[in-house]
């Protein structure tokens, strides 16, 4: 089987490197001294150092001829690993680049910044704009999953959502082997809200541990955390049963609690009296939950959906709020039943 991974990031490169131990697979990407770099290293030193890289991966700077490579196999598959931020610009040049039908997922968790809209909202939306372009099969791969472990080889169950059942199908021949496990899901939606609120919620988890506050602090906030993430999926079209599953809970816990999470990070640096400048330049890379916030709790005001730890995020990142001052508010709010409805 071949596929084409666009994207060597860290979760780019990881997931190239799983998969290319069984398929024929290319990893592009924009820079094509790094990416030489790799191939006479077998090493990722920028995201993934230290970290051998399966011999048997093939690097490919041009995008044409990467993505040909997935389009000469019937059932072949293009993987998109960039951040949200770039979904839309690589979602227009596979549909302009390719030849016939296609089939692609997206590795992305959030939503975009300025139009609130979903993964799967936008790709759609670029396909729209392009009469005549070939049809694409299209989805998400998601769930708890830290690259660095997953290029490490070390266990891991992810879920794929999509447009049709072959699809699916395609997304498990490709990555269910080894240590890791691909399970299918039709609630699209559902697991792109998850995927997207639960970096937010790791922003709070991260600010509470930095404060100290305990692990009573931290089990309150990823459950009601969850809650939160429940009632927003709900609202948006997705269906219960996702947010007990991978997508959801698996991915908050992940994220909320991991050490290698760079959300939870954030809150912890937060915590600690740096400001969200000084935060995101240490950082180094891209911590999605800052990025999305603000989306997250337009949707939730959009749909009266209640969620306040999302808000007190928002406030801390955003309007200047101390994290011990959004703690102090959160727990001056009035009793209420238990649901993740309420």
């Amino acid at each position: 089987m071949k596929l084409t991974i666009l994207g060597a990031g860290a979760w780019g490169t990881a997931l190239a490197s799983h998969a290319a131990a069984t398929h024929d697979v290319v990893l592009w990407g924009r820079d094509a001294d790094e990416l030489a770099a790799m191939a006479a290293g077998g090493v990722n030193a920028g995201y993934l150092p230290g970290i051998s890289l399966s011999p048997r991966l093939a690097y490919e700077a041009d995008f044409a001829r990467a993505v040909a490579h997935a389009e000469s196999d019937p059932s072949g598959l293009l993987i998109v690993a960039t951040p949200v931020s770039g979904l839309r610009e690589t979602t227009r040049r596979i549909a302009t680049t390719i030849k016939g039908p296609a089939a692609m997922l997206w590795l992305c968790k959030g939503f975009e910044a300025d139009t609130h809209a979903m993964p799967h909202q936008m790709v759609r939306a670029e396909l729209d704009a392009l009469p005549g372009a070939p049809a694409i099969d299209y989805g998400v791969l998601t769930g708890p999953s830290f690259a660095r472990e997953v290029a490490l080889g070390l266990p891991c169950a992810l879920t794929v959502a999509g447009t049709s059942p072959v699809l699916g199908e395609r997304a498990q021949a490709a990555f269910h082997h080894h240590a890791m496990r691909i399970y299918r899901s039709d609630d699209l939606i559902g697991v792109e809200v998850g995927g997207a609120v639960k970096n937010v919620l790791a922003i709070a988890t991260g600010a509470s541990d930095g404060l100290g506050l305990g692990l009573n602090a931290r089990a309150a906030l990823v459950t009601r955390g969850l809650a939160e993430m429940t009632r927003l999926g709900l609202a948006l079209g997705g269906r219960l049963d996702t947010f007990m599953g991978l997508a959801g809970v698996g991915d908050l816990i992940l994220t909320a609690t991991g050490d290698l999470s760079r959300n939870r990070k954030v809150g912890q640096q937060l915590a600690a009296g740096k400001t969200l400048a000084q935060v995101l330049a240490d950082l180094g890379h891209v911590a999605e939950g800052v990025r999305c916030a603000q989306a997250v709790a337009a949707l939730a005001a959009q749909h009266g959906v209640d969620m306040p730890i999302t808000r007190a995020v928002c406030a801390v990142l955003f309007e200047g709020l101390g994290a011990a001052d959004a703690v102090a508010q959160l727990l001056q709010r009035d009793a209420r039943d238990e649901s993740p409805l309420h």
